[in-house]
Order: C-alpha cells, then sequence, then structure tokens
C-alpha cells in the first residue's frame, strides 16, 4: 500500500532535501540555471506597433526559428517596448493580448468570397480581390461621381465611398492615401483611426 503524504510533509522533505544536498556538496547551480532560463531566451526580437488604437504603442515581439528558409518562426511572447517613447514598456489590457491575435486558428490567412446573392464562402487569389476592389470603386465612381454643386461650381465630390486610415500608419501613409483618394478619386469622406 502506498502512503500518500501530506502537502506539509512534501515540502518539509524537500526543503530537508535541499539542505542536505547543498550540505553534503552537490553542486545545483546548474539546477538553478536550468529553473530560471526564460521562455525568450533564444528568440529573435522584432519591434513593431500595436495595432489596436491611435496612441499607437510599441511592442516587442519573440519568434522562434532560426531564419532559415525552411523553418516558418513561431510567435511565443508579446511584451510592451521598454524603449518606446510612448508607452514606455507598459500595456493595456488589449494590448497585451496581441498574441493571441497573431497566434490563433480561426485567424484568416486567405481571400474568402462571397458571391452576392450565395450562402457560401469561396477561397479566392489575392489578385482576384485586388482586381475586385478596383472594378467596384471605378463602378461607384463612375455611377456616383457629384461633378458640380447647385450652383455650378465643380466640386467632383464622391461621397458613397469612405477611407480610413489605421493607426500604425506613418504620416507618410497617411499623406498618400488623401493625396491617392481625396485629390485621385474625389472621395471626400476620409477618417483616421485616431480621431474616432
Amino acid at each position: 500500500m502506498i502512503v500518500q503524504p501530506t502537502r506539509r510533509e512534501f515540502l518539509k522533505a524537500t526543503t530537508l532535501g535541499g539542505v542536505a544536498a547543498s550540505v553534503l556538496g552537490f553542486d545545483l547551480t546548474p539546477a538553478y540555471a536550468a529553473v530560471r532560463e526564460l521562455k525568450i531566451a533564444r528568440t529573435t526580437e522584432t519591434r513593431s506597433t500595436c495595432p489596436y488604437c491611435s496612441v499607437s504603442c510599441g511592442v516587442i515581439i519573440h519568434t522562434l526559428g532560426d531564419r532559415s528558409r525552411n523553418v516558418k518562426p513561431t510567435v511565443v511572447h508579446v511584451e510592451g517596448d521598454a524603449d518606446h517613447p510612448i508607452n514606455q514598456g507598459t500595456l493595456c489590457p488589449k494590448g497585451i493580448t496581441l498574441k493571441q491575435n497573431i497566434v490563433n486558428d480561426r485567424r484568416l490567412t486567405k481571400v474568402m468570397y462571397r458571391a452576392p446573392k450565395s450562402a457560401v464562402w469561396e477561397e479566392r487569389s489575392w489578385d482576384f480581390a485586388i482586381d475586385r476592389i478596383a472594378r467596384l470603386v471605378k463602378d461607384a465612381r463612375d455611377a456616383q461621381l457629384v461633378e458640380k454643386d447647385a450652383a455650378g461650381r465643380t466640386i467632383n465630390a464622391l461621397t458613397s465611398l469612405g477611407v480610413i486610415g489605421g493607426c500604425t500608419d506613418t504620416n507618410e501613409v497617411n499623406y498618400l492615401l488623401v493625396k491617392a483618394f481625396r485629390a485621385g478619386l474625389g472621395v471626400v469622406p476620409i477618417e483616421q483611426q485616431s480621431r474616432i
């Protein structure tokens, strides 16, 4: 019959065993080193920006993998960047869950398309998606561009299409968004995530 020790007896035995091992001359340094090795010890650090809100906090993404062609890197940890001037290492409750956004078996990695009046999603190529978006933008502009206002002034306004910039966009990217959509297409509703 096996006797199960109580929790208190187990803790006493392990403590006494550790003391006895150190008194008798066992070197526990390698054991302590193995225990203290962090899960990010052999990872590659990549600095990035949190995509959730307009604050644009800095994050460090830790990945395992040696960057070989046949090795797919795996994200093992995401933390706030202590050297970043905005958040100085802190993250909000939403930002700290960024790893679950990256490593998620439900995350879409392919273009899924549902045709009008269809109940079935189909896998399509990125070329199809870009061509379809371009065609829909062109059709909307051709059909709904308002060239002149009631007084007869040229306005070239397209209000049926909107553009929104993200928090990870740089000033240069946002400048190009405005230039392309407002000047090129006449889109009036242009917004940036930081104002929402």
